[in-house]
């Protein structure tokens, strides 16, 4: 298929997304009673724009590791020309981006770059293009490198990737409703839309690419709720729209917590523990008396 043995195709897909997105800030007043968010939307373009820019070289580089390293030490070479391969790979590759895509919440420094993705406080198509500056430092490529390694190329590998993304396009919008039974299997706007949620009872959940079906199997899968008004964008909101400071804050937060840090194994956990860990918190949790 030579989609995925040229990636870069899929830039012929942007087009569609300026119409819908045209589409979308055209109903939108109608649906949502009030006018579209051209402000936010377009500090989520000036972000893409820095993204694609930072991703020649992330690229570039992440490219080299799949093609130059693993490949050359793969321990097979899976032929791609037939529907047992393609099918094979499409749910490792799902089942790779749900591990990613679970540990960019759930690791500070994954979330540094992930958080990007989550700082628009309206959902709308233009969010799907808000995304970090540091992909190197998300971490996203080492859990795809096991695919590469077994036999799978690097070209379908990154090319899969793309059609994810992709898909998940039309995901971020709150004006589609929920859709029945597919609901079950895929990801879809009204799972992604609690996914996005910084309620406390939605807080990471719906980590799915395109299906949906490993958060159902792992139990992080949470049902969108008519009863919960959704509250879009971070926690702890940045209250900015200067995108250098959206693209930065996080990692200028760790590193003075880590700076304020008193042991270096605490400094290491600042990193690698969830977002909102501190030491002083976890010893207090420590010492709790047990209940009952």
């Amino acid at each position: 298929m030579e989609l995925f043995e040229n990636p870069h195709r899929i830039l012929i897909f942007f087009p569609a997304f300026a119409v819908a997105i045209a589409i979308e800030a055209l109903v939108y007043r109608r649906f949502k009673g009030h006018g579209y968010p051209w402000k936010d939307s377009g500090v989520s373009l000036l972000i893409a724009i820095g993204h694609s820019f930072t991703g020649f070289v992330n690229k570039a580089v992440i490219f080299a590791i799949f093609a130059l390293f693993v490949w050359e030490y793969r321990i097979a070479t899976i032929p791609m020309d037939n529907p047992w391969s393609i099918a094979a790979l499409i749910l490792l590759e799902e089942f790779a981006y749900y591990w990613y895509h679970r540990s960019a919440h759930r690791v500070r420094l994954l979330w540094g770059t992930h958080c990007v993705h989550h700082s628009p406080e309206e959902l709308t198509l233009s969010a799907a293009y808000r995304l970090g500056w540091t992909p190197i430092l998300s971490g996203s490529y080492l859990f795809f490198l096991p695919l590469v390694w077994i036999g799978f190329p690097p070209a379908w590998v990154f090319g899969l990737l793309g059609i994810s993304l992709l898909y998940q396009f039309w995901l971020h919008t709150t004006l589609i409703p929920r859709l029945g039974p597919l609901e079950w299997v895929l990801n879809t706007p009204s799972a992604h839309r609690v996914h996005h949620a910084s309620n406390e009872q939605y807080l990471d959940c719906n980590y799915g690419g395109i299906v949906i079906i490993f958060d159902r199997l792992f139990g992080t899968y949470t049902a969108e709720d008519d009863r919960i008004a959704i509250r879009y964008g971070l926690v702890h909101p940045i209250a900015s729209l200067n995108p250098f400071v959206i693209v930065y804050s996080e990692f200028w937060h760790m590193l003075k917590d880590a700076w304020a840090a008193r042991s270096w194994g605490d400094r290491w956990r600042v990193f690698m523990k969830p977002p909102g860990w501190s030491a002083a918190a976890a010893a207090a949790t420590a010492v709790q008396p047990a209940s009952g």
